[in-house]
């Protein structure tokens, strides 16, 4: 398999199919869905140990699509924080050089007096990484949800919504920077949670680059329903758990080899 970097260099991803964004939305209640049936397998999940984390949405969503983290996070044991920036309409919401989203990370920092895990959805995961290059030394980890994070923009089936929406476009220098700043390495431990089936954002791009503190959780689902779906919330909890000295890739050791395909490498 051709490694990440050297796919995003021959700009040879396409975005997802149309069949994949057309299936979005009934694949996504269908995740949606099954938590009901899954919320006492997801609650032996390893507890919290009440560090705060903070969630990010994706484009165009708001904090209510991270509610059922929220809600599951809390139950574990931890500190979950919204990001209360309303609807994430991009540099509209945290800022030309996000310092909206900074000053809530800073927030949150100072009230607990612990490093915050970020977790981020689509957009809200690239933000995430660039929260990470901000400030390193209040980001204890960076967890991902099918976030463009290699590759260019037009590898997703959001871009032109994202252009019509905030007003920025593709060939601005400061998109083309805060792209190219999104490709890096983040200085802390950071894990992408991707799949291939994803509808919205193509796969190949929501990958890490393989390093010693990046690792990579394939799933089965939508992009729309990453939020809820059971696999992915079980995936987050165990990253979460991670020693903040002691962050170690994760295991598809047994059973969970047949819920968890691959990293993707």
């Amino acid at each position: 398999m051709a490694s990440i970097a050297a796919e995003s260099k021959m700009g040879a991803v396409k975005a997802p199919s149309l069949l994949l964004i057309l299936t979005e939305l009934p694949r996504a209640l269908l995740e949606t869905g099954s938590l009901p049936w899954a919320a006492p397998f997801l609650l032996r999940a390893p507890k919290g140990d009440g560090h705060p984390v903070m969630l990010l949405p994706g484009f165009m969503a708001s904090e209510f699509s991270m509610r059922a983290l929220h809600t599951y996070l809390k139950k574990l044991g931890y500190d979950p924080y919204h990001w209360e920036l309303g609807r994430n309409l991009g540099h509209k919401a945290v800022g030309q050089e996000g310092e909206k989203m900074i000053a809530r990370l800073d927030e949150i920092y100072a009230k607990t007096g612990r490093k915050v895990s970020l977790v981020g959805w689509s957009l809200g995961g690239s933000f995430a990484r660039m929260l990470s290059r901000r400030r390193p030394d209040h980001i204890r980890q960076v967890i991902s949800l099918g976030s463009p994070i290699t590759g260019t923009p037009k590898s997703t089936n959001a871009w032109r919504a994202y252009q019509y929406v905030t007003g920025q476009k593709l060939d601005d220098p400061k998109m083309k920077e805060q792209v190219s700043e999104g490709h890096a390495v983040p200085p802390v431990p950071s894990t992408a949670i991707f799949s291939r089936t994803d509808g919205v954002v193509a796969w190949q791009n929501s990958r890490e680059p393989k390093s010693k503190t990046t690792d990579n959780i394939e799933v089965r689902g939508s992009h729309c329903g990453l939020g809820a779906n059971p696999a992915v919330l079980w995936a987050i909890a165990d990253r979460l758990a991670q020693p903040e000295d002691g962050w170690k890739p994760f295991e598809r050791t047994g059973a969970r080899a047949l819920v968890y395909p691959s990293s993707g490498h």
